[in-house]
């Protein structure tokens, strides 16, 4: 027994790395493994939560249902592209606007930028209240807004035709700072050469910004778009709270479809393929961005 406490000893002594790190490793592995193997496993299985049978193997039967016989799902499929792309365009555009703001010397720099950052500290269910409010019909304040150009009024999230960009609006004014976070730390990596030669050069400001600036920030711009991107295609919780998908199904995107199908109609086998489905679509986007970063396009 003394032996073998004395080469187990030694062992660690030779070994630490592994010997310190391999079971961490292999519980983080397992944390992450487990869920994914047991969603591809569902996913070609039929089982509700409130059966009492085992699941029952059905191939690829869920994901031909999906995209051949689901209207819902095609419908929450479309929602999810039409939201992420409005939501990502419009924080792009705000957010790489003013990271170029911010990033002129003005007094209160430091106090403008922590005071811009704010909406990214709250939570997601909060803001969807108080967007909840301010969207209302009657007392919110955004009908009021509008009213001064000569607009509205607006039921934002109860007409089918406009839900989908009042939700975009309040992803955009919680997420655009971030935006603007990556493309400040961009600025500030930029070398000041290139721009010391097009002013001896005559470029004007506008040159400068379309031919220098803006290609040399190409890759974090891109950065920051897949961020969001990826973030858009899985966003929940703002539309939940403050739709449930609604009004029908006018704002339901496959990530609130997903949780319909697998909590509420408890058809966890479906729900299952649902995920794979929305895990392959943000798996193709994120390729399709970095292969865009790194220039093949």
């Amino acid at each position: 027994m003394r032996h073998l406490g004395t080469g187990w000893s030694r062992f660690v002594e030779r070994h630490p790395v592994p010997v310190f790190t391999l079971p961490s490793v292999a519980a983080v592995t397992l944390l992450m493994a487990f869920p994914v193997a047991y969603t591809l496993y569902m996913s070609v299985h039929s089982w509700y939560a409130s059966s009492v049978t085992s699941p029952h193997f059905i191939g690829l039967e869920n994901f031909r249902r999906a995209f051949v016989e689901d209207d819902r799902f095609r419908n929450a499929l479309w929602l999810t592209v039409y939201f992420t792309a409005l939501a990502t365009a419009l924080q792009l555009v705000l957010g790489v606007s003013l990271a170029l703001v911010l990033n002129r010397p003005f007094r209160g720099k430091g106090l403008v930028r922590s005071v811009f950052l704010l909406p990214m500290v709250a939570t997601p269910v909060a803001i969807a209240l108080v967007w909840m409010m301010m969207y209302n019909p009657t007392l919110g304040v955004m009908n009021y807004l509008v009213g001064l150009v000569g607009l509205g009024p607006y039921r934002w999230v109860s007409n089918a035709a406009i839900v989908v960009p009042a939700l975009a609006v309040v992803d955009t004014w919680e997420w655009t700072p971030l935006i603007t976070l990556i493309t400040l730390a961009g600025l500030a990596t930029l070398p000041i050469e290139p721009y010391e030669s097009a002013l001896i050069d005559g470029a004007s400001s506008a040159q400068m910004f379309w031919r220098i600036t803006l290609p040399l920030l190409r890759p974090t711009i891109i950065v920051a778009l897949l961020f969001r991107a990826i973030d858009c295609l899985k966003t929940f919780d703002i539309i939940y709270v403050m739709t449930q998908g609604g009004p029908g199904f006018a704002s339901e995107t496959l990530n609130v479809y997903t949780f319909q199908v697998g909590l509420f109609y408890f058809h966890i086998g479906y729900a299952s393929s649902l995920l794979v489905i929305l895990f392959a679509l943000v798996l193709g986007v994120s390729l399709l961005l970095i292969k865009v970063r790194r220039g093949a396009w």
